[in-house]
């Protein structure tokens, strides 16, 4: 009884542990839009990838008539890295966002959206990053080669162990979703 003469409750202390557990996953559940900001900033950066695309294009544009063959691909190839690495962006961006903080709502029954989205978990977004990652390697490899008087043979035997060290891990990554996916089979 309280000096009011009102009764108060008695309280067990497991209600009031699962009252302090409430709160506390509340807190950590929310947490998860501090990492919002970060992803805005991610938009940022393929606008910054998109001004540099941009960039490269026009220096190339006026010399292309005049330009080797060499070159020319070289500046190509500098162009699919740089989409490649907005796409790269583009994927971490959207299933990054939907599993760690919310679905994207206003993509939902829009025409464009692409069909991976909402779909991809977190195994998958590890897949489609080696995936892309490797194809950056592949095409710096291929500009390396085309180029290939530019580079000393340490320098391409580098670009060649890194790309073959990034294609393991994608093996590896594969092999490892793989399993994982064999045992939640069988366990479920």
């Amino acid at each position: 009884m309280s000096a009011s003469g009102t009764v108060i409750p008695n309280r067990s202390v497991s209600s009031i542990r699962s009252g302090i557990e409430g709160a506390i996953e509340a807190i950590i559940f929310a947490s998860r839009w501090l990492l919002a900001p970060l992803y805005l900033g991610m938009v940022g950066a393929i606008v910054m990838v998109g001004l540099k695309f941009f960039q490269e294009f026009v220096h190339y544009l006026p010399n292309v008539m005049g330009m080797e063959t060499t070159i020319l691909t070289n500046a190509v190839l500098e162009l699919i890295d740089l989409v490649l690495t907005a796409n790269l962006l583009l994927i971490f961006l959207f299933s990054g966002y939907e599993n760690f903080i919310s679905k994207i709502n206003a993509a939902i029954h829009h025409k464009d959206r692409p069909a991976w989205m909402g779909t991809v978990d977190y195994g998958g977004l590890k897949l489609k990053v080696i995936g892309s990652i490797i194809a950056i390697t592949s095409v710096q490899l291929l500009k390396a080669f085309v180029n290939i008087k530019a580079y000393t043979r340490e320098e391409l035997i580098w670009l060649a162990v890194l790309h073959l060290v990034f294609l393991a891990s994608g093996v590896a990554f594969s092999v490892m979703e793989r399993m994982a996916a064999h045992t939640a089979a069988h366990e479920g």
